[in-house]
């Protein structure tokens, strides 16, 4: 091969890297603002994932409800409205279930943390084969005519070595990067984001100024809940799914998380970003099939030579 083809397929899965990338960091940011307040191991993250991209597909194919916007909007809008769908569920599940082991109930408790990673583990395995009941085993997706059309940009002026950029994707990176900037101008600028920063700083001192803890960590679940939710019906616009489709990306989530920085949002993209570059780029010398084994090896690297990630030091908390 010339050296003509070897740059033309790296820029295409360097590409291909940062699209997919954006799309995981959105998932990381979801993640980590509920680890990064509530210091919680949410196993179901990967599940309110995989709500979120069913929610895209009955809202936008199954009833058609923002069919007045077209084929290519509708697909968009109806992830975006996961996000505040989801954030009510996140919101609910936690007053019902996650507070009665996370905040300040749990403060005083030794055992809270193996309680902590009981419950999410089963309320995943709840949603996971609640969802294999009510819709089925069959992988579906959301269509549209952009998951299956590109730009071409022409590679070093050559008519016949062009790269092309998946339309989906590239709607989907656009939309993750606005929704990860407005979430962290959220965290570090209003006073509810104020307040979720304090409480995951020092919750009992957040007390003694006259926060709600409790509360934050109820906004704070529903939040990273919907974002993982509104990432979700982005990629589904892309990718086909099933009821267990969560555990494929929350090991990637995690990984994100880990690499970026516990509790920072900032690193928490970047982390997913550099997942995303990783598994692309991997298969300029590796098999498909290796793909994730790939992103381990980086994540050992990384966590070997900088044990606090990405921007540990700057940010251990969100």
């Amino acid at each position: 091969m010339s050296v003509g083809p070897l740059f033309l397929a790296f820029f295409q899965v360097l590409i291909a890297g940062l699209l997919v990338g954006a799309i995981y960091g959105l998932m990381c940011v979801g993640l980590g603002l509920i680890f990064g307040v509530m210091r919680v191991i949410n196993f179901a993250q990967g599940d309110f994932l995989m709500l979120g991209m069913y929610f895209t597909f009955y809202v936008v194919s199954a009833f058609g409800v923002f069919s007045f916007l077209g084929p290519q909007a509708a697909p968009i809008a109806g992830a975006l409205l996961a996000g505040p769908v989801l954030f009510a569920g996140g919101w609910i599940l936690h007053r019902l279930l996650i507070s009665r082991v996370t905040g300040t109930r749990a403060a005083a408790e030794r055992e809270a943390g193996q309680a902590q990673l009981i419950l999410t583990l089963g309320i995943a395995l709840i949603l996971e084969n609640g969802a294999l009941i009510v819709f089925g085993s069959t992988p579906t997706a959301v269509h549209t005519p952009l998951s299956w059309s590109a730009w071409m940009i022409p590679f070093f002026g050559g008519a016949s070595s062009v790269l092309f950029v998946n339309k989906a994707r590239a709607v989907a990176c656009v939309v993750s990067v606005l929704i990860g900037a407005a979430l962290y101008w959220f965290i570090g600028r209003t006073r509810l984001g104020k307040a979720l920063r304090a409480a995951a700083d020092n919750s009992e001192a957040a007390l003694y100024m006259g926060i709600d803890v409790d509360r934050a960590h109820s906004v704070a679940f529903g939040i990273g809940t919907g974002i993982t939710a509104i990432a979700g019906g982005l990629v589904a616009t892309y990718y086909t799914f099933q009821p267990y489709v969560g555990f494929d990306f929350v090991i990637i989530m995690y990984a994100g998380v880990v690499l970026g920085g516990l509790g920072s949002i900032l690193g928490a993209f970047w982390g997913g970003m550099t997942i995303g570059l990783v598994q692309q780029l991997a298969t300029l010398v590796l098999p498909m099939q290796l793909q994730n084994a790939a992103i381990f090896v980086v994540f050992l690297l990384v966590v070997q030579l900088r044990p606090q990630g990405f921007f540990g030091r700057s940010a251990e908390r969100v």
